[in-house]
């Protein structure tokens, strides 16, 4: 096999998408993005048990995805939040997976579906984010983005 054929690994890849492509996982993060942040609000919202959701959490703090903070005294109750880990990476993913199935999503009259607003604090307008090439700013589309082969020498 040369060099050129060989397989590339990515095992910490692989192992940050098995995390957040789990079922549950993608709706949790997705939820504590768009402001559901409470264990019992999390829970009603995406219909999960809570041994399964304390499970997740779990999971997702250890991974460094999450971070909680108690918001009671008198109970072990928390909040969970994105780290900045997980925004740099993990918003711009569910952004777009989000939006992708949004679009094509049909409403029960069916129409078109509504999505959730997203703002662009910098600027204070409300915003669809888009993948762009970092040279020209144009759109990127899996029509016009082709891999470059790697120089072995």
């Amino acid at each position: 096999m040369t060099n050129d054929s060989r397989p590339v690994v990515f095992e910490h890849g692989q192992t940050f998408l098995a995390t957040i492509s789990e079922r549950w996982n993608y709706q949790i993060l997705r939820e504590i993005f768009f402001g559901t942040t409470r264990f019992g609000e999390i829970k009603r919202t995406i219909g999960i048990s809570a041994n399964i959701l304390t499970s997740r959490l779990t999971d997702l703090t250890e991974a460094g995805l999450l971070s909680k903070r108690a918001y009671r005294e008198d109970k072990p109750w928390f909040e969970y939040e994105l780290t900045d880990a997980a925004r740099e990476l993990v918003v711009p993913a569910i952004v777009a997976i989000t939006r992708w199935a949004e679009v094509r999503a049909l409403g029960a009259d069916g129409r078109p579906a509504a999505h959730r607003p997203l703002l662009h604090t910098t600027c204070g307008n409300e915003t669809d984010p888009y993948l762009a090439c970092s040279a020209c700013h144009e759109p990127i589309a899996a029509s016009n983005l082709v891999p470059v082969v790697a120089n072995t020498n």
